[in-house]
């Protein structure tokens, strides 16, 4: 679904880059993007996406700081508390880039 959706992406920008139909099918195609990117279905999928990315990145720093343990610098380890933290006092509703997680 990933390389469909990096596929169609790809098409649309080289389309509207690549076009000679003017400023008015631009602005058609930036009015049909946008209504997409609006859609609660797209939202939706790209939420659950967002969701799913984190889970499994947290997964992955849980396995390889069992791997590495002590190793890490101080300085990584401090900021991955940092942004616990930060996101518990947000209650998790909002990640490091201030968007939010509903």
């Amino acid at each position: 679904m990933r390389y469909r959706l990096t596929f169609a992406v790809g098409l649309a920008v080289g389309y509207v880059l690549g076009t000679r139909a003017g400023r008015e099918r631009y602005e058609q195609l930036k009015k049909t993007a946008r209504e997409i990117s609006h859609n609660p279905a797209v939202r939706n999928t790209a939420e659950s996406a967002a969701q799913q990315g984190r889970h499994f990145a947290g997964k992955a720093y849980h396995t390889v700081s069992e791997k590495v343990g002590d190793r890490v610098p101080e300085s990584v380890a401090q900021r991955v508390r940092s942004l616990r933290e930060r996101s518990a006092h947000n209650g998790g509703t909002e990640d490091d880039w201030g968007t939010s997680n509903t």
